[in-house]
């Protein structure tokens, strides 16, 4: 598939119709799908990459060795581990003694918050962070409050971007950490990370961001940038789960999150998971390598999406930010239905996508991110999240395209809060 993109007055890019003969099979094989789903959840999860499991199988199999130990079916796992924290380097623009393994993006968040609080509380108990950050990032600081640290949660404006003056105007004597989404794994608005990063440095402040879902669609270089402590999580970018990294600046004291064993330089205990780190680290060198190509595709995706769906279905509103978003991230809510009732009705047809953050769709409550950008109640729970990835297609598009407004005004007949709306009869 070949998709020309275009810049066009008052609009963000433009799809200029021109699809070659395309298989999907290919993109199904690659990543390891052979049935007819439709999957738009990649902010959720992605699927695994094909040639990713491929260089994790021989620490699956044969090499299995523990890392720690000095015979040599132990010394080829530390070996792995070594290239793969170096590849892993490479791609953040940091050093390989900078980068620490975790169990997943959750991990690296509590370890990179709670760590720091830990080693500097006694130079002051003040943390900066946003009202629309992940639940990982929230409930750590959560717990944090109750052990006597105080939290400042930055407003948003409607698109979910945050004042650069509000984050100055915020900051303490006592303030020790500014912790930071990088982009929203609901809405997609990318946060303006350079620019806090500077703001924290010139005051002498610990600056974190929570990165797993700018990883592979945005262009980040830690040490460029002045990011002192990034988390990522390895089944966002078509690698494993149960996989993640956290970058620490060198020099930047943090306590141990887990104790125990010697891995990982003596600060994160526990035998090294040796298949789950090549997984991560050859799915990065992978999404950072295309990156490129990635972002001019799913770019080109999105707002062709976009574009058709304010068309075709009324009483919608995209949520997020209209350009400063992710390149794979479509938001919308659609007025006097409920999301939940909508994503089923799309899993009848195949079709699978995400009301919100999966961490939390079990939950009846109205997404806090949704509500943080000044959405009423009943607008915010009937939100549907498309978040695209590099196996999908145009095609796929066009078909969630053709069953969206089907659905959309099926549910609409059958709500009370529809009723008495110009048209609906």
């Amino acid at each position: 598939m070949v998709l020309y993109v275009e810049k066009r007055k008052n609009k963000c890019y433009n799809v200029v119709v021109k699809l070659d003969t395309y298989n999907l099979n290919v993109y199904k094989k690659e990543f390891l799908q052979m049935n007819d789903l439709i999957y738009f959840d990649n902010a959720a999860t992605t699927p695994l990459a094909k040639d990713v499991l491929d260089k994790m199988m021989p620490y699956l199999t044969d090499n299995y060795g523990n890392a720690s130990s000095i015979y040599e079916i132990g010394r080829r796992s530390r070996a792995a581990i070594d290239e793969a924290r170096d590849r892993v380097a490479k791609c953040l623009g940091a050093d390989a003694s900078e980068i620490y393994f975790t169990s997943g993006g959750s991990e690296s968040d509590n370890w990179a918050i709670k760590g720091l609080c830990s080693a500097k509380k006694s130079k002051g108990n003040h943390i900066i962070t946003t009202a629309i950050e992940h639940h990982a990032v929230l409930h750590t600081l959560k717990a944090l409050e109750k052990e006597g640290f105080e939290v400042t949660y930055l407003p948003v404006d409607e698109d979910g971007l945050i004042s650069l003056d509000d984050l100055k105007n915020a900051i303490k004597e006592t303030t020790i950490l500014i912790t930071i989404m990088f982009a929203n794994n609901e809405i997609g608005t990318i946060e303006p990370i350079e620019e806090a990063a500077k703001i924290a440095k010139e005051k002498g402040i610990t600056f974190h961001t929570d990165a797993v879902q700018a990883i592979g669609a945005v262009k980040i270089n830690v040490h460029e940038m002045g990011i002192d402590m990034l988390s990522l999580s390895a089944h966002k970018f078509n690698g494993p789960k149960g996989m993640g990294a956290l970058y620490i600046r060198k020099g930047l004291r943090i306590n141990n999150f887990i104790n125990g064993g010697a891995q990982e330089s003596g600060r994160r205990a526990g035998t090294e998971n040796t298949p789950g780190i090549v997984g991560l680290s050859y799915a990065l060198e992978k999404a950072t390598a295309g990156i490129d190509e990635k972002v001019k595709k799913l770019t080109a995706l999105r707002d062709y999406a976009i574009e058709e769906i304010e068309k075709t279905i009324p009483y919608c509103r995209l949520n997020g930010h209209r350009t400063k978003r992710l390149c794979g991230n479509i938001n919308f809510s659609f007025r006097f239905i409920e999301g939940e009732s909508l994503l089923l009705m799309l899993d009848m047809k195949h079709i699978a996508a995400s009301s919100g953050s999966a961490c939390t769709s079990g939950s009846l409550d109205p997404s806090h991110v949704l509500l943080a950008i000044g959405l009423p109640h009943e607008i915010a729970h009937g939100s549907l999240r498309i978040s695209l990835g590099v196996q999908n297609t145009k095609e796929e598009i066009d078909v969630l395209l053709k069953e969206l407004p089907k659905i959309v005004d099926r549910l609409r007949q059958m709500s009370p809060l529809y009723e008495g709306v110009e048209g609906s009869n």
